[in-house]
Protein backbone atom coordinates (compact mmCIF):
# COMPACT_ATOMS: atom_id res chain seq x y z
CA UNK A 1 0.00 0.00 0.00
CA UNK A 2 2.17 2.67 -1.18
CA UNK A 3 -0.41 5.51 -2.38
CA UNK A 4 -1.42 8.76 -0.57
CA UNK A 5 -4.78 10.42 -1.35
CA UNK A 6 -4.49 14.15 -1.48
CA UNK A 7 -7.64 16.51 -2.05
CA UNK A 8 -7.03 20.35 -3.49
CA UNK A 9 -7.55 23.70 -1.89
CA UNK A 10 -8.35 27.32 -2.76
CA UNK A 11 -7.82 28.48 -5.91
CA UNK A 12 -8.42 25.02 -7.93
CA UNK A 13 -12.31 26.14 -8.73
CA UNK A 14 -13.67 26.75 -11.71
CA UNK A 15 -17.26 27.14 -12.88
CA UNK A 16 -18.86 23.62 -13.76
CA UNK A 17 -16.48 21.46 -11.67
CA UNK A 18 -17.73 18.07 -10.68
CA UNK A 19 -20.39 18.73 -12.95
CA UNK A 20 -19.63 15.48 -14.86
CA UNK A 21 -19.94 13.58 -11.24
CA UNK A 22 -23.51 15.22 -10.89
CA UNK A 23 -24.58 14.00 -14.07
CA UNK A 24 -23.20 10.68 -13.96
CA UNK A 25 -23.39 9.01 -9.99
CA UNK A 26 -26.29 9.17 -8.14
CA UNK A 27 -23.69 8.77 -5.26
CA UNK A 28 -22.09 12.17 -6.27
CA UNK A 29 -25.23 13.97 -6.86
CA UNK A 30 -26.31 13.36 -3.30
CA UNK A 31 -23.11 14.45 -2.19
CA UNK A 32 -24.65 17.87 -4.01
CA UNK A 33 -27.45 17.79 -2.54
CA UNK A 34 -26.94 17.04 0.99
CA UNK A 35 -24.62 20.15 1.44
CA UNK A 36 -27.28 22.31 -0.59
CA UNK A 37 -29.59 21.15 2.30
CA UNK A 38 -27.12 21.63 5.48
CA UNK A 39 -26.47 25.26 4.08
CA UNK A 40 -29.87 25.67 3.20
CA UNK A 41 -28.16 27.65 0.08
CA UNK A 42 -28.34 26.26 -3.46
CA UNK A 43 -24.44 25.96 -3.18
CA UNK A 44 -25.02 23.44 -6.63
CA UNK A 45 -26.03 26.72 -8.43
CA UNK A 46 -23.19 28.66 -7.86
CA UNK A 47 -20.60 25.85 -8.92
CA UNK A 48 -22.68 25.02 -12.26
CA UNK A 49 -23.78 28.58 -13.12
CA UNK A 50 -21.51 31.36 -15.02
CA UNK A 51 -20.66 33.80 -12.16
CA UNK A 52 -16.98 33.52 -11.59
CA UNK A 53 -17.11 36.05 -8.59
CA UNK A 54 -19.50 34.24 -6.59
CA UNK A 55 -17.85 31.03 -6.48
CA UNK A 56 -14.67 32.77 -5.78
CA UNK A 57 -15.90 34.48 -2.61
CA UNK A 58 -14.18 32.32 0.21
CA UNK A 59 -17.53 31.54 1.95
CA UNK A 60 -18.75 29.63 -1.12
CA UNK A 61 -15.13 28.67 -2.72
CA UNK A 62 -14.33 26.37 0.41
CA UNK A 63 -17.49 24.37 0.78
CA UNK A 64 -17.61 24.18 -3.20
CA UNK A 65 -14.15 22.68 -3.48
CA UNK A 66 -14.97 19.88 -0.30
CA UNK A 67 -18.05 19.09 -1.89
CA UNK A 68 -16.32 18.44 -5.32
CA UNK A 69 -13.47 16.52 -3.79
CA UNK A 70 -15.95 14.37 -1.62
CA UNK A 71 -18.31 13.52 -4.71
CA UNK A 72 -15.04 12.46 -6.98
CA UNK A 73 -14.12 9.95 -4.45
CA UNK A 74 -17.76 8.79 -3.92
CA UNK A 75 -17.71 8.09 -7.61
CA UNK A 76 -14.04 6.50 -7.84
CA UNK A 77 -15.62 4.37 -4.78
CA UNK A 78 -18.91 3.53 -6.94
CA UNK A 79 -16.95 3.27 -10.43
CA UNK A 80 -13.38 1.83 -9.05
CA UNK A 81 -14.16 -0.08 -6.03
CA UNK A 82 -11.75 1.92 -3.97
CA UNK A 83 -11.95 2.45 -0.41
CA UNK A 84 -10.26 5.16 1.73
CA UNK A 85 -8.39 2.25 3.65
CA UNK A 86 -6.44 1.48 0.31
CA UNK A 87 -4.71 4.20 0.97
CA UNK A 88 -1.97 4.83 3.85
CA UNK A 89 -1.97 8.06 3.98
CA UNK A 90 -4.42 11.26 3.61
CA UNK A 91 -3.72 15.06 3.59
CA UNK A 92 -5.58 18.33 1.73
CA UNK A 93 -3.71 21.54 1.08
CA UNK A 94 -5.57 23.66 3.55
CA UNK A 95 -9.46 23.79 3.03
CA UNK A 96 -8.26 20.24 1.55
CA UNK A 97 -7.51 18.91 5.45
CA UNK A 98 -11.56 19.03 5.34
CA UNK A 99 -12.01 16.99 2.39
CA UNK A 100 -9.81 14.45 3.86
CA UNK A 101 -11.67 14.31 7.17
CA UNK A 102 -14.75 13.44 5.58
CA UNK A 103 -13.54 10.66 3.60
CA UNK A 104 -11.46 9.23 6.87
CA UNK A 105 -14.99 9.26 8.43
CA UNK A 106 -13.97 11.66 10.69
CA UNK A 107 -16.28 14.04 10.10
CA UNK A 108 -19.66 14.20 8.75
CA UNK A 109 -20.13 15.76 5.39
CA UNK A 110 -22.84 18.06 5.91
CA UNK A 111 -20.69 19.50 9.27
CA UNK A 112 -17.72 19.63 7.31
CA UNK A 113 -19.91 21.74 4.68
CA UNK A 114 -21.14 24.06 7.78
CA UNK A 115 -17.54 24.54 8.84
CA UNK A 116 -16.33 25.67 5.89
CA UNK A 117 -18.46 28.12 5.31
CA UNK A 118 -17.69 29.45 8.86
CA UNK A 119 -14.13 29.46 8.32
CA UNK A 120 -14.44 31.17 4.66
CA UNK A 121 -16.85 34.11 6.58
CA UNK A 122 -14.44 34.30 9.86
CA UNK A 123 -11.44 33.99 7.63
CA UNK A 124 -12.82 37.18 5.19
CA UNK A 125 -13.86 38.98 7.78
CA UNK A 126 -10.84 38.93 9.50
CA UNK A 127 -9.23 41.58 7.12
CA UNK A 128 -11.24 44.25 5.69
CA UNK A 129 -11.67 43.67 1.57
CA UNK A 130 -8.90 45.24 -0.50
CA UNK A 131 -6.79 45.20 3.04
CA UNK A 132 -4.51 42.37 2.77
CA UNK A 133 -2.64 40.43 -0.67
CA UNK A 134 -0.93 37.17 -1.35
CA UNK A 135 1.62 36.30 -3.92
CA UNK A 136 3.14 33.61 -5.27
CA UNK A 137 6.91 33.75 -5.64
CA UNK A 138 8.79 31.45 -8.30
CA UNK A 139 11.86 29.82 -8.71
CA UNK A 140 13.11 30.48 -4.99
CA UNK A 141 13.70 28.37 -1.75
CA UNK A 142 12.23 29.14 1.00
CA UNK A 143 15.23 29.93 3.51
CA UNK A 144 16.61 32.60 1.05
CA UNK A 145 13.06 34.09 0.55
CA UNK A 146 12.57 33.71 4.79
CA UNK A 147 16.12 35.28 4.93
CA UNK A 148 14.41 38.03 2.62
CA UNK A 149 11.84 38.94 4.19
CA UNK A 150 13.48 39.21 7.77
CA UNK A 151 15.64 41.63 6.50
CA UNK A 152 13.17 43.92 5.15
CA UNK A 153 11.22 46.16 7.06
CA UNK A 154 7.57 45.25 5.97
CA UNK A 155 6.97 43.11 8.95
CA UNK A 156 3.37 42.02 8.46
CA UNK A 157 4.45 39.82 5.61
CA UNK A 158 5.07 36.13 5.90
CA UNK A 159 5.28 32.48 4.07
CA UNK A 160 2.00 31.58 3.99
CA UNK A 161 2.78 28.63 1.54
CA UNK A 162 5.93 26.36 1.36
CA UNK A 163 3.77 24.82 -1.61
CA UNK A 164 6.96 22.68 -3.69
CA UNK A 165 11.06 23.25 -4.45
CA UNK A 166 11.02 26.96 -5.97
CA UNK A 167 7.45 28.19 -5.24
CA UNK A 168 6.68 29.85 -1.79
CA UNK A 169 3.62 32.22 -1.13
CA UNK A 170 3.32 35.27 0.91
CA UNK A 171 0.81 36.86 2.69
CA UNK A 172 0.39 40.36 4.36
CA UNK A 173 -1.04 43.97 4.65
CA UNK A 174 -1.44 44.84 0.31
CA UNK A 175 0.76 47.39 0.58
CA UNK A 176 3.57 45.32 2.56
CA UNK A 177 3.39 42.51 -0.06
CA UNK A 178 3.54 44.71 -2.91
CA UNK A 179 6.91 46.27 -1.52
CA UNK A 180 8.17 42.63 -1.00
CA UNK A 181 7.34 41.50 -4.54
CA UNK A 182 9.13 44.94 -6.11
CA UNK A 183 12.28 44.21 -4.09
CA UNK A 184 12.14 40.40 -5.40
CA UNK A 185 12.26 42.16 -8.42
CA UNK A 186 14.81 44.33 -7.96
CA UNK A 187 17.50 42.75 -5.63
CA UNK A 188 17.10 39.32 -6.54
CA UNK A 189 15.62 39.14 -9.78
CA UNK A 190 12.77 36.86 -9.19
CA UNK A 191 9.13 36.79 -10.47
CA UNK A 192 5.72 37.12 -8.13
CA UNK A 193 2.61 36.23 -9.57
CA UNK A 194 -0.18 38.21 -7.54
CA UNK A 195 -3.54 35.85 -6.31
CA UNK A 196 -6.68 36.26 -6.81
CA UNK A 197 -8.26 36.24 -3.34
CA UNK A 198 -10.38 38.15 -1.42
CA UNK A 199 -8.21 37.73 1.94
CA UNK A 200 -4.28 37.58 3.12
CA UNK A 201 -4.76 33.13 4.35
CA UNK A 202 -2.26 31.66 6.41
CA UNK A 203 -1.04 34.52 8.37
CA UNK A 204 -0.97 36.14 12.08
CA UNK A 205 -3.93 38.59 9.96
CA UNK A 206 -6.31 35.35 9.91
CA UNK A 207 -5.55 35.05 14.04
CA UNK A 208 -9.02 36.21 14.54
CA UNK A 209 -10.65 34.07 12.28
CA UNK A 210 -9.18 31.12 14.04
CA UNK A 211 -10.54 32.35 17.56
CA UNK A 212 -14.07 32.50 16.17
CA UNK A 213 -13.71 28.98 14.35
CA UNK A 214 -12.51 27.92 17.69
CA UNK A 215 -16.01 28.34 19.06
CA UNK A 216 -17.73 27.09 16.20
CA UNK A 217 -15.94 24.10 15.91
CA UNK A 218 -16.85 22.60 19.29
CA UNK A 219 -20.34 22.06 18.38
CA UNK A 220 -19.50 19.03 15.85
CA UNK A 221 -18.38 15.85 17.25
CA UNK A 222 -15.34 14.42 15.44
CA UNK A 223 -13.55 11.00 15.54
CA UNK A 224 -10.30 9.88 14.72
CA UNK A 225 -9.33 9.37 11.29
CA UNK A 226 -9.73 5.85 9.70
CA UNK A 227 -6.30 6.58 8.19
CA UNK A 228 -3.73 8.25 9.16
CA UNK A 229 -4.36 12.16 8.53
CA UNK A 230 -1.05 14.11 7.63
CA UNK A 231 -1.42 17.94 9.07
CA UNK A 232 -0.31 21.10 6.97
CA UNK A 233 1.13 22.48 10.28
CA UNK A 234 2.62 19.30 11.46
CA UNK A 235 3.58 17.72 8.55
CA UNK A 236 3.43 14.40 10.07
CA UNK A 237 0.71 11.66 10.78
CA UNK A 238 -1.80 12.65 12.84
CA UNK A 239 -4.75 10.27 14.55
CA UNK A 240 -5.76 11.76 17.70
CA UNK A 241 -9.12 13.60 17.10
CA UNK A 242 -8.06 16.39 19.59
CA UNK A 243 -5.03 16.97 18.05
CA UNK A 244 -6.31 17.34 15.17
CA UNK A 245 -8.90 19.78 16.35
CA UNK A 246 -6.43 21.64 18.03
CA UNK A 247 -4.13 21.72 14.20
CA UNK A 248 -7.34 22.61 12.10
CA UNK A 249 -7.63 25.82 13.97
CA UNK A 250 -4.10 26.46 14.18
CA UNK A 251 -3.95 25.69 10.35
CA UNK A 252 -5.90 29.16 9.83
CA UNK A 253 -3.19 31.24 10.59
CA UNK A 254 0.00 29.31 10.15
CA UNK A 255 1.80 28.21 6.76
CA UNK A 256 0.90 25.34 4.68
CA UNK A 257 4.30 23.40 5.02
CA UNK A 258 3.41 21.05 1.26
CA UNK A 259 6.51 20.70 0.27
CA UNK A 260 7.51 19.00 3.75
CA UNK A 261 4.28 16.64 3.41
CA UNK A 262 5.11 15.37 0.03
CA UNK A 263 8.62 14.63 1.29
CA UNK A 264 7.55 12.87 4.05
CA UNK A 265 5.76 10.79 1.48
CA UNK A 266 8.71 10.16 -0.65
CA UNK A 267 11.30 9.47 2.64
CA UNK A 268 7.91 6.91 3.79
CA UNK A 269 8.32 5.26 0.60
CA UNK A 270 4.88 6.56 -0.78
CA UNK A 271 5.34 6.31 -4.68
CA UNK A 272 1.58 7.94 -6.16
CA UNK A 273 -0.56 10.32 -5.06
CA UNK A 274 -4.20 10.39 -6.48
CA UNK A 275 -5.53 13.95 -6.42
CA UNK A 276 -8.84 13.88 -6.04
CA UNK A 277 -10.88 17.10 -7.09
CA UNK A 278 -10.84 19.58 -9.29
CA UNK A 279 -7.63 21.17 -11.10
CA UNK A 280 -4.08 19.82 -10.64
CA UNK A 281 -2.51 21.95 -9.18
CA UNK A 282 -1.11 19.45 -5.95
CA UNK A 283 -0.23 17.00 -9.35
CA UNK A 284 1.84 19.94 -10.97
CA UNK A 285 3.26 20.91 -7.57
CA UNK A 286 4.33 16.97 -7.62
CA UNK A 287 6.55 17.44 -10.73
CA UNK A 288 8.96 19.69 -9.42
CA UNK A 289 10.40 17.08 -6.47
CA UNK A 290 13.16 15.17 -7.37
CA UNK A 291 11.83 11.84 -7.01
CA UNK A 292 10.43 9.12 -8.55
CA UNK A 293 6.88 9.71 -6.77
CA UNK A 294 3.82 10.09 -9.25
CA UNK A 295 0.96 12.11 -8.88
CA UNK A 296 -2.50 11.29 -10.61
CA UNK A 297 -5.41 13.72 -10.68
CA UNK A 298 -9.24 13.03 -10.89
CA UNK A 299 -10.61 15.61 -12.03
CA UNK A 300 -13.18 14.91 -15.65
CA UNK A 301 -14.57 11.42 -16.69
CA UNK A 302 -11.82 10.74 -18.81
CA UNK A 303 -9.77 11.08 -15.43
CA UNK A 304 -11.80 8.51 -13.51
CA UNK A 305 -12.52 5.76 -16.38
CA UNK A 306 -8.28 5.39 -16.49
CA UNK A 307 -7.76 5.14 -13.40
CA UNK A 308 -6.08 2.00 -12.16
Amino acid sequence: MLNSIVFPGQGSQYLGMGKYLYDNFKVSKDVFDEVDEALGQKLTQIIFGENQDDLNLTTNTQPAIMTVSVATFKALEEEKGLKISDFKYCAGHSLGEYSALVLANSLRLSDSAKILKKRGEAMQSAVAVGKGAMAAVLNIEIDELEKFINQKEYKTVQISNDNCPGQCVISGEKSDVENIVLLLKNELNKKSIKLPVSAPFHCDMMKPAADELKIFIKQFSMTSPQIPFVSNVSAKPETEIEKIQDLLIECVFSRVRWREIVNFFIKDGITKLIECGPGKALTNMTKRFDSQINSVKIDNLDDLKKYE
